[in-house]
């Protein structure tokens, strides 16, 4: 585990080519350049880093379920499959949604908390995916598809877009849509109900930026110590700067990307389980 630290301290010193010009701007990291052009009219539906980092992330996904949930033999792959099912069973799906609801939703839930936990995680492992080259040889950085708002944005849109459908599949449009409506003296319903629906709307904004506020936020950090190096132009600042970043990449690593994933699948659940059961 040592020499994995001393290694992705490494690659993470050495990014971009900011060691050839002496500055460093950790914003660079996250601007998205088309790789692979697709337009369809309107739409861009081009290639960009953060729809690598997703394709990848999606293939790990896959590959992570096949690996620990198909697993005939008991034995530790077992276990730690037993061990994320029941967390996102017991603690995300059974916490927020009604229990006839349990057997439709769980696999969204579930799967929407695995991938966004695989796609964190990948944000902090160096890739030569920066889509900048050193002499020709691609530069290594981390990158976040889920520092990215529109990545984050998307994600949140599916959960929004099911709140609604199932509320109104569970309640039909009339009965649901009233109880957004509290109880509440008839002068006061025309304030009160125009709140009522900016907050449905606000719950897509808070859910996307509170994952796209994390991420970005953790990796500017990491970037800006790191960048200190070619700033200052100075080795003796390595002493300090390294082992602050290291902190900040540990913290990130094993705290922020689980509690995201976490709070985002749960809050799917919550979600989704309020409108199918509104009186709760």
């Amino acid at each position: 585990m040592k020499r994995l630290g001393i290694l992705v301290m490494l690659a993470l010193a050495t990014p971009s080519a900011a060691s050839a010009r002496g500055t460093f701007d950790p914003t660079v990291e996250f601007q998205q350049h088309e790789w692979i052009p697709i337009h369809l009219g309107p739409l861009n539906l081009s290639i960009t880093k953060a729809v690598a980092y997703l394709l990848i992330g999606m293939v790990l996904t896959i590959l992570l379920g096949v690996t620990l949930m198909r697993v005939k033999t008991p034995g530790r792959r077992q276990a730690l499959g037993e061990q994320i099912y029941e967390i996102a069973q017991t603690q995300v799906a059974e916490q927020g949604l009604p229990s006839k609801a349990i057997g439709r939703w769980f696999p969204y839930v579930a799967t929407i908390m695995l991938f966004i936990w695989v796609v964190n995680m990948l944000g902090f492992i160096p890739l030569p995916l920066t889509g900048e080259t050193w002499h020709g040889v691609p530069t290594w950085g981390i990158y976040a598809a889920t520092s990215s708002l529109s990545v984050t944005l998307a994600l949140a849109l599916l959960t929004f877009v099911f709140t609604h459908v199932e509320g109104i599949r569970w309640n039909g449009p009339v009965r649901y849509f009233k109880s957004w409506i509290p109880e509440a003296p008839k002068p006061l319903l025309a304030l009160i109900v125009p709140l009522e629906i900016l907050g449905q709307f606000m719950r897509l904004i808070s859910l996307s930026v509170r994952l796209f506020a994390n991420m970005l936020a953790g990796h500017i950090l990491i970037l800006t110590f790191i960048g200190l190096l070619f700033i200052l132009q100075s080795v003796v600042l390595a002493v300090f700067v390294i082992p602050i970043a290291a902190v900040f990449y540990v913290f990130e690593v094993v705290i922020v990307v689980s509690i995201q994933a976490f709070i985002f699948a749960a809050l799917s659940a919550i979600y989704i389980g309020s409108a199918i059961e509104p009186e709760h």
